[in-house]
C-alpha cells in the first residue's frame, strides 16, 4: 500500500516522465518504471521487517547522496504542482477560498502525521 502510494505520487507529479524527458533516454522508460516499482517493493520490506545490514560510511555516504537527490526532485516537483492549485481555483471558481484551500491541505498533513504517530505509533 505504502509502494502504491508513492508511485502514485511519482504519477501524480510527474516525476518520472519529466525526469526521461530532461535525459532524453524515451528508449529506458520500462527500465525508469520497473525500478521505481522495485525500489518502491523494496523500501516497503524494509519499513515492515527487522532487516538490517551494516555497511561503510563511504556506501552510506553514496546512499545518502542518492537519496537527497531523489527528495530535492520530489520537493522541486512539490513546487512545480504547487502552481496548480491557483490556475484550479481560478477555472472552478474557487479564488476567494484560496486560502481556506491551503490551509485545509496544511492541517489536514499535520491532523494525519499526529494521528500516526500519537494513535497508531505508540
Amino acid at each position: 500500500m505504502i509502494g502504491a502510494a508513492l508511485v502514485g505520487l511519482l504519477t501524480v507529479l510527474g516525476l518520472i516522465p519529466r525526469l526521461i524527458q530532461i535525459s532524453r533516454s524515451n528508449r529506458s522508460i520500462y527500465l525508469a518504471i520497473g525500478a521505481l516499482v522495485l525500489g518502491g517493493l523494496f523500501g516497503t520490506y524494509l519499513s515492515f521487517t527487522q532487516f538490517t545490514f551494516s555497511q561503510s560510511v563511504l556506501f552510506l555516504l553514496g546512499w545518502g547522496v542518492i537519496h537527497g537527490i531523489f527528495n530535492g526532485m520530489l520537493a522541486a516537483a512539490l513546487v512545480e504542482i504547487l502552481n496548480v492549485f491557483p490556475l484550479l481555483s481560478k477555472r472552478i471558481g474557487l479564488e476567494k477560498y484560496m486560502l481556506l484551500l491551503l490551509m485545509a491541505i496544511v492541517f489536514g498533513k499535520i491532523l494525519g502525521s499526529l494521528f500516526q504517530w500519537l494513535i497508531l505509533v505508540k
